[in-house]
């Protein structure tokens, strides 16, 4: 069995104030609703862990009757961190699970072909994530301010979602993680700790993340593009 954990419980800080991003109209839908079908209508996934705040479950429910999605889901408070709102979802995955792909609510463009293959790579290696080459120059500053060292862009990669596992993989990552009181900002970081290798995944097209009202633009349009 393989189940998806969306993980929609963060507080949309870089958004600005009174802005829950999850929820912000694009293309003529909730920024959720368009992750969400995307592993609604992937048959590959068999049931669907959605991490949200306290409060808007409400919310969630409408979202699911309005669009009409047909798999199997259940809602799941989120925790202080989003590494906690993710042990929370794995907490509530049926025992049958053996595989999880882990979202990003607000990265709504992740193709089919995309959750499969990562599906795919963590059956056979226990560990697989997004991920795109970086392109860009990258510079290393110690101050914030100025530049100090340059970076071979040749060895590095932006990790993106799914980031799919081995349900006991997972488990026992983020347990260490727990154990001694870490913190990481996503899953992969986690294996680290526990010496799991993780596949890279490349990312053929755009999977962008909404993070900045300024992301807002792209997405609907890549949406849009997409569906036409």
């Amino acid at each position: 069995m393989t189940s998806a954990i969306i993980v929609a419980a963060g507080q949309s800080t870089r958004m600005g104030p009174q802005t829950d991003k999850v929820f912000l109209q694009v293309a003529g839908r909730p920024l959720l609703a368009h992750t969400w079908e995307r592993f609604d209508s992937a048959l590959c996934i068999d049931e669907i862990i959605l991490v949200v705040r306290d409060g808007l479950q409400g919310a969630l429910a409408e979202i699911a009757d309005e669009n009409q999605f047909t798999k199997p889901f259940r809602l799941v408070v989120g925790g202080q961190q989003r590494q906690d709102s993710v042990w929370n979802g794995l907490e509530a995955l049926s025992p049958a699970a053996q595989i999880v792909a882990i979202q990003d609510a607000a990265r709504p463009c992740t193709s089919l072909a995309l959750i499969e293959a990562t599906i795919e790579v963590a059956r056979q290696e226990g560990a697989a994530v997004a991920a795109q080459p970086m392109t860009d120059t990258v510079k290393w500053s110690d101050d914030g301010a100025n530049v100090s060292r340059h970076l071979d862009r040749s060895r590095l990669w932006s990790v993106q979602t799914p980031q799919t596992f081995r349900v006991e993989i997972i488990r026992r990552a983020l347990q260490a993680v727990r154990e001694r009181g870490l913190q990481v900002t996503d899953d992969t970081a986690a294996c680290e700790i526990i010496g799991q290798r993780v596949r890279l995944v490349h990312v053929p097209g755009p999977n962008p993340k909404v993070t900045v009202q300024g992301d807002v633009a792209y997405v609907e349009m890549l949406l849009q593009k997409q569906e036409e």
